[in-house]
């Protein structure tokens, strides 16, 4: 006997491989930090050596007009949520803005809500307080960072990359070994845990990003020819990842899922030490950046455009083929959801649009004609959330700057002539692009609270990093944390039940063992406000308050003998008990 499929089913199996009676695809989804287009070999890099980024670039399909966020918090938002990222409340690295709101549905939950395992590994930068955190937005195993880098205020203190302590699934663990080393081999390790059942791992490297530190024996390779400063050892960080990625595929092979895992290689922003000036190279080698100006920060083409590869060979994406049509980060979910199966909430306005058949059809029409990338707070860190100020508009090759600076980067890559007057239709209608923008994402650009009183995190420690500054950015890193600058700033809580809560400052944290450099501390939050003195030699000071449920400001502030004041960049907030 003949069986026959309706033809409905035939149109799906057609354009949507994953809808099989097979096993759903694994996805290794890996994102590097600072690595821009130019920091690979198979991009033309004269001098830096990636034998496996090569490799996977040859067996791929690869994303050649593929753009992100010019800075890493809003690229990972963009990613895990498929919505631009002043929607997500996480547009900018610190400051109050790197969380996401609470409403946001990410990659990992849907994923997890399709019988995924899900798990992270190194980078999240979304939020490292309750409800924020990688485990809260729907990854079930976590090994991470806090912060946006090792050694940035939020994480452990004293991590240098070499032998530190990282968080895994809520506990502090000391792991051996140089940091991305100990983030593949704990990828291979869920990997192999995971094997039988359809997984997602989110390996989101720490590296290139600064500091930039290396074993020796990955950085000696390039002291002779990268003499620019810390040259060597960012290169060093790329070549000790090429090899990384060289193990994870090997593995693959070796438990004979490589054929039905869909492996994703990209970066977070343009590169954070290839030359971007607009004079090219100068003074000899300094970098390579395919021909871009600019790089990380920056709105020039090299700071937004980064390598994308797809690889899948049961997908039958595979082959070293370019596709040239114009893609985003915003575009990440939508096609994984397509390619396997997943369900995307019908509430969720996503900006992005699936790829899946752009990624089999090189003929495939475009399936986007523009894209806005911004870097909110601009390069001056400007917090104040204003239209314009480091916007561009893309459309096809030309590229609107701020609303008035127009390149076409077909003919100039570089982007050394502004053509606005020659082309005042062009203005217009990219402007009207970015109004329509602004209109539809700005009302969310609005304080993301963090959990006081949430069972899922109590005590939780609040960082200087997330303080709701005016301008600039608060002590983000263990430096500014060392200089104790006097300066103090809101963090905005979600004070979650009513009851005592205790509060206590530290300038350092606990595991520092460090005392206080202050003689008194206030603290102000909804609407209470006590002062006491610091006790001679004491590391923190504590309060005691009662407080009611509902969204408010905490704010900390500690006095030197001469009156000199800054926050407590460390508060830990516990709640005691019900009233």
């Amino acid at each position: 006997m003949k069986y026959f499929l309706p033809s409905f089913l035939f149109s799906i199996l057609a354009y949507n491989p994953c809808v099989s009676f097979g096993k759903p695809p694994n996805v290794i989804l890996i994102m590097t930090d600072d690595q821009g287009y130019g920091d690979l070999g198979c991009h033309g890099n004269p001098v830096l050596k990636t034998p496996n980024m090569d490799r996977l670039y040859a067996d791929s399909i690869r994303l050649t007009n593929y753009h992100v966020s010019p800075f890493c918090t809003p690229t990972r938002a963009a990613l895990m949520t498929g919505r631009y990222p002043a929607r997500t409340g996480a547009y900018r690295t610190s400051s109050g803005r790197s969380n996401l709101h609470h409403d946001e549905i990410t990659m990992a939950n849907y994923f997890s809500d399709a019988g995924y395992m899900t798990g992270l590994i190194a980078k999240w930068h979304l939020g490292d307080n309750a409800p924020c955190r990688p485990q809260d937005r729907g990854f079930q195993d976590v090994i991470w960072h806090k912060g946006g880098g090792i050694g940035q205020a939020p994480d452990y203190w004293g991590n240098d990359q070499f032998d530190d302590v990282y968080e895994r699934n809520g506990k502090y663990e000391k792991f051996d070994g140089y940091a991305t080393d100990v983030w593949f081999r704990e990828s291979i390790s869920f990997v192999e845990r995971n094997k039988q059942k359809p997984f997602f791992l989110y390996l989101s490297t720490n590296a290139p990003h600064s500091p930039f530190k290396v074993p020796e024996k990955w950085s000696a390779p390039y002291r002779d020819s990268v003499t620019w400063k810390g040259g060597a050892e960012f290169y060093g960080m790329i070549s000790n990842l090429d090899h990384n990625l060289g193990l994870l595929r090997s593995k693959l092979t070796e438990l004979g899922i490589s054929d039905n895992t869909i492996l994703i290689f990209t970066t977070d922003n343009g590169t954070a030490k290839g030359n971007g000036g607009p004079g090219g190279d100068l003074n000899g080698y300094r970098g390579f950046n395919a021909g871009m100006r600019g790089q990380k920060s920056t709105i020039f083409e090299g700071g937004h455009r980064v390598p994308l590869f797809f690889h899948w060979p049961k997908g039958k994406l595979t082959g070293g083929e370019d596709r040239n049509n114009l893609s985003a980060h915003l575009d990440i979910l939508p096609t994984l959801a397509e390619l396997c199966g997943l369900k995307i909430n019908p509430s969720r306005h996503l900006d992005g649009r699936s790829l899946a058949h752009h990624l089999k059809d090189s003929n495939a029409t475009a399936h986007r004609d523009h894209l806005i990338v911004q870097l909110h707070g601009g390069a001056r860190f400007i917090s104040k959330e204003v239209p314009w100020l480091m916007s561009c508009v893309i459309e096809g090759d030309w590229r609107l700057l701020e609303g008035d600076k127009l390149y076409n980067v077909s003919t100039d890559l570089m982007q050394r002539h502004n053509l606005a007057e020659k082309e005042p239709a062009m203005v217009s209608r990219m402007r009207k692009i970015y109004e329509n923008f602004w209109i539809s994402v700005s009302p969310r650009m609005t304080p993301v609270c963090l959990d006081l009183g949430n069972p899922a995190e109590n005590p939780t420690l609040l960082c200087s990093q997330d303080w709701r500054l005016p301008t600039g950015n608060p002590p983000w890193n263990f430096g500014e944390i060392n200089q104790l600058k006097k300066i103090t700033g809101p963090w905005h809580v979600n004070v979650k039940e009513s009851g005592k809560y205790r509060f206590t400052l530290r300038q350092f944290p606990k595991v520092a063992k460090k005392p206080l450099c202050a003689v008194r501390a206030r603290i102000q939050i909804a609407d209470k406000e006590i002062s006491k003195p610091i006790p001679q030699g004491a590391n923190d000071i504590e309060f005691e308050l009662s407080l009611k449920p509902g969204e408010t400001t905490l704010k900390t502030f500690l006095y030197t003998k001469d009156n000199q004041v800054g926050g407590a960049y460390f508060t830990e907030v516990k709640y005691l008990k019900e009233l």
